[in-house]
């Protein structure tokens, strides 16, 4: 992938991404009206909201002429599988550094499989080097092993994604009191808010357990100040519904979840959807939300 290159006339994401109003029980009762940005459907091939923190970065690779890009996850990230796809369809190489050595040898889980299809080679690292990953030694190993290569944080999150999720906050200034998002490494959230602009009101449900809310806000706090130069927005976390963490499902999120699709005929990814769906519905039941406001929940998710 040489510069310059344009991205949007290559992967030609829907945007901006359809707003969805949903008549739901929980929410009308209370006077609150509830919508669904579906940033799921800005492009077929690249899962959940990706474009929206792949595009700054591969923009990025494409001006200085960079030939591959390395970035990290689980076994079932959606992050990797869009990275993956991005490099299909931009003809550029993609590595995936996958948590997990005992999963070398194993056969691959649909998600691996798919990047693997894309064309991205696929190196897995014990749990205790995977922490390490932002080390320079650890960093050094990779380039050794695969030369020069632009590097990706896991999740996407870094200070361009950040600057791209701004436009999402931009989307929905006029459309929402409060804006809810799931959260894994905090990008998406850091410049949600930021994009809101005065008035606007973020909120972030933590996917994952172990120390997450108090990560996460230090983390969103660096990406707004690598991005912005300090603060911006007005922004919380929720830390009660990552239902014992990632991929973790609880009987009580899944009947919410089963619940919502018979109302609304529309499928609820597990592990980011369904939480937050689930997480804005106590709180509106909680009274959360001012009667008479607009609460948008950003559909980040793929199956």
């Amino acid at each position: 992938m040489t510069a310059p290159v344009d991205l949007a006339a290559v992967l030609r994401p829907q945007l901006p991404s359809p707003l969805q109003e949903i008549e739901d029980e929980a929410f009308a009762r209370r006077g609150v009206r509830l919508l669904l940005k579906r940033d799921d459907l800005i492009h077929p091939d690249l899962p959940g909201n990706k474009w929206r923190k792949l595009e700054p970065n591969l923009r990025a690779a494409a001006a200085a002429g960079e030939h591959a890009l390395l970035t990290f996850g689980g076994a079932y990230s959606n992050h990797l599988r869009a990275t993956a796809a991005a490099g299909r369809l931009l003809g550029i190489a993609t590595i995936g550094v996958v948590r997990g050595d005992e999963l070398a040898g194993a056969p691959l889980n649909p998600s691996l499989a798919r990047c693997a299809a894309d064309g991205m080679r696929l190196h897995f690292i014990d749990r205790a080097r995977y922490r390490r990953k932002d080390d320079p030694e650890v960093l050094a190993a990779l380039h050794d092993r695969f030369g020069a290569f632009r590097l990706i944080p896991e999740g996407g999150s870094n200070s361009l994604a950040a600057r791209g999720c701004a436009e999402l906050g931009r989307e929905l200034r006029e459309a929402a009191d409060t804006v809810a998002v799931a959260c894994g490494t905090g990008g998406t959230l850091a410049g949600l808010a930021a994009g809101l602009g005065p008035g606007g009101h973020a909120i972030g449900f933590p996917v994952l357990k172990g120390g997450r809310p108090h990560f996460l806000q230090a983390a969103v706090e660096r990406l707004q100040h690598a991005a912005f130069g300090g603060p911006r927005g007005s922004w919380r976390l929720d830390d009660r519904f990552h239902c014992g963490g990632y991929a973790r499902r609880t009987p009580e999120l899944e009947a919410f979840a089963d619940a919502f699709e018979q109302r609304h005929c529309l499928p609820v990814e597990r592990s980011y959807v369904a939480k937050l769906l689930y997480g804005l519905t106590v709180l509106a039941e909680e009274g959360a939300f001012a009667r008479g406001s607009t609460v948008a929940a950003v559909i980040t998710g793929a199956p």
